[in-house]
């Protein structure tokens, strides 16, 4: 059974700002993979099965979609520190 993920990518580590944190991504993978015994290569008749990543603006249109396609989906919750707070450099020196 496939279910596709709904989530907001956090920031990477090699990254300072909130670059592509915006927008919602929803992630489809199957897993039903066919082996071919004579080459190694792994395949499935599914084209969806290919890693498929679309972006949405908001959560409610990744779940529109999901719905309207007929995928079942799961809603990962935002992670983002909320915390932390912007300090001016000077405050380093106080």
């Amino acid at each position: 059974m496939s279910i596709a993920t709904i989530y907001r990518p956090a920031k990477t580590a090699m990254q300072s700002g909130k670059a592509r944190t915006k927008k919602w991504l929803l992630v489809y993978r199957s897993e039903e993979k066919v082996v071919d015994n004579v080459m190694g290569w792994t395949g499935s008749s599914d084209m969806k099965s290919q890693e498929v990543r679309l972006t949405f603006n908001t959560q409610e249109e990744a779940e529109g979609y999901a719905k309207r396609e007929g995928i079942d989906y799961k809603i990962v919750e935002d992670r983002s520190c909320k915390t932390s707070k912007c300090k001016p450099y000077v405050n380093n020196y106080k």
